[in-house]
């Protein structure tokens, strides 16, 4: 369980547009990127654990498209050996740690708020509101994987109206459904400046591939702070969640 805890509300808001938004999120990346990072690892030791227990060879396979030499009409990628295994549990992966960058949200609003972070308020999604937690990234999942269906750009227009989803399972205490109606309101209503940090989110978020093929574990986690800002420029700053033990 967990309650509100009325204090003096220390810490920036971000105007409502992109540019503020932006900037309000680097300066909260700057105190907070380590615990990112290691979300990030527990993340990829995860993934290669998941590798290597579907048998599931990604160089492999890399190397068999290669010598393919741009004709795939003869190659199936359902028949590469624990592929079909390894998609369902990195499935499952990413469900089970969506809780985990709920707890970065987290760890980013006590550090706007000047509190003292502990490295166990990185789990604090799998105490606060899991099971809604769970069913939102469900939804969320469908609902891009339909847009991908389509195309590859419905997606990138999509993903602005869950920005606001997981803040508010967090901050709100909201169920899946009243998250994904109370994002999609305000987005609607605001879309371009949504659209817009977005964007630059997703971009700064993949330029760690660009830059230095590893440095993806240092910037992916940009998009969960761009979340945030985006909270607090629209809804206020939260009050700082005080879970009782």
């Amino acid at each position: 369980m967990s309650e509100f805890n009325e204090f003096d509300q220390q810490g920036s808001v971000p105007n409502r547009d992109t540019g503020s938004i932006i900037s309000h999120s680097f300066e909260m990346f700057k105190g907070v990127f380590l615990y990112g990072i290691v979300a990030m690892v527990i993340y990829t030791i995860a993934g290669f654990a998941i590798q290597f227990i579907s048998g599931f060879n990604s160089a492999s396979m890399m190397e068999e498209m290669r010598d393919a030499g741009g004709d795939y009409s003869n190659f199936s990628y359902w028949n590469v050996p624990g592929l079909s295994l390894y998609i369902s549990l990195s499935s499952l992966l990413g469900l089970l740690l969506a809780p985990l960058y709920v707890g970065l949200i987290y760890i980013v609003n006590k550090y706007n708020s000047k509190i003292q972070i502990d490295f166990a308020d990185l789990f604090i999604g799998y105490k606060q509101n899991f099971v809604n937690i769970l069913i939102y990234a469900i939804i969320s999942w469908v609902i891009c994987g339909v847009a991908v269906s389509l195309c590859f750009f419905p997606v990138i227009f999509v993903y602005p109206l869950l920005l606001l989803g997981y803040p508010i399972l967090l901050f709100e205490n909201a169920s899946a459904t009243e998250a994904l109606g109370k994002s999609f309101n305000i987005a609607k209503e605001n879309y371009g400046t949504f659209l817009g940090a977005t964007v630059v989110g997703a971009l700064i978020s993949a330029a760690g591939i660009i830059l230095c093929g590893i440095g993806i574990i240092v910037t992916a986690p940009f998009m969960m702070i761009v979340m945030y800002s985006t909270y607090c420029a629209f809804l206020g700053k939260p009050r700082q969640i005080e879970f009782k033990k």
